[in-house]
C-alpha cells in the first residue's frame, strides 16, 4: 500500500455520494489509488440490503434510501462523522472481517483518545459504549473493493434515532461523544481517525482533495 487519497467533503446530501461511490468502485483501474471520504450527511435514514419496512417506525420527513451496504436501519445526519473507505481489498490482502476489525478497532482507539472506553459486539457489529452504540458500521464489496464504511457519533441530534429500530434492534440507546465529554471537536475526531487508518493500513503517502473527482459526480 502506498498513496491514499482522502476527500474532506463537508456536509453532503446522501444519494449523490452513494452514486459516486459505486462508479468509483466500478470504473477504477487496479493502479487506481485508494480513497477515504470523510464528511457529514444531510438528515436521511439508510436502509440496508437486509433491512425491513418494520424497523421503520416513523420516518415522518427525514427521507428513507434503500442502500446497497449490509445491515438493516440508520440515521444519518450533521454532528455525525462518515468515512467511506474505498479500498482495493485484494491488493492490500485485507478480508472483509478483517476490514470490519480495523473499523472497530480504530473507532475504539480514537475513542480512547477521548477517554471514552468503547468496545465491538461479535454478534452486533459497531462500537458501544455502556451498552449504547455510538457508532454503525456498513460495507458493500464489490470487485474485491470496499465501499460504504462507518458512521460515528460526534456531537448530533439523537432524536431522529426514535423514530427507527436503530440496525434493527428495538429499544437499543444511542449515544454520542458529546454525551459523555464536554469538549470535542468533529474535525478532532475526523482528524484522528484519518491518522489511525493511514497508518494501520500502511500507507506511505496521503493526498488530501476538497472534493470529489469530476469523474465520479
Amino acid at each position: 500500500m502506498s498513496t491514499l487519497i482522502i476527500r474532506e467533503l463537508g456536509l453532503q446530501p446522501y444519494q449523490p455520494i452513494w452514486q459516486a461511490m459505486q462508479h468509483f468502485t466500478d470504473t477504477r483501474t487496479p493502479e487506481q489509488p485508494d480513497e477515504l471520504w470523510l464528511l457529514q450527511h444531510e438528515p436521511v435514514f439508510t436502509q440496508g440490503q437486509a433491512g425491513k419496512e418494520e424497523h421503520l417506525l416513523a420516518p415522518g420527513d427525514i427521507p428513507v434510501v434503500k442502500v446497497d451496504r449490509g445491515g438493516q436501519v440508520t440515521y444519518h445526519g450533521p454532528g455525525q462523522l462518515i468515512a467511506y473507505l474505498l479500498l482495493d481489498l485484494r491488493r492490500g490482502g485485507l478480508g472483509v472481517r478483517e476490514l470490519v476489525t480495523l473499523m472497530e478497532e480504530g473507532v475504539v482507539a480514537v475513542l480512547a483518545q477521548w477517554g471514552i472506553e468503547g468496545y465491538p459486539k461479535k454478534d452486533a457489529p459497531g462500537v458501544y459504549v455502556d451498552e449504547a452504540k455510538i457508532c454503525s458500521l456498513g460495507l458493500r464489496v464489490r470487485r474485491g473493493c470496499s465501499f460504504h464504511g462507518l458512521a460515528l457519533n460526534v456531537d448530533m441530534d439523537l432524536t431522529p434515532f426514535q423514530r427507527i429500530n436503530p440496525c434493527g434492534y428495538a429499544g437499543l440507546q444511542m449515544t454520542h461523544m458529546r454525551n459523555l465529554v464536554s469538549d470535542v471537536k468533529l474535525e478532532s475526531v475526523t482528524q484522528a481517525l484519518e491518522k489511525y487508518l493511514i497508518e494501520r493500513i500502511g500507507y506511505t503517502q496521503a493526498l488530501r482533495y476538497p472534493s470529489l473527482d469530476a469523474r465520479y459526480v
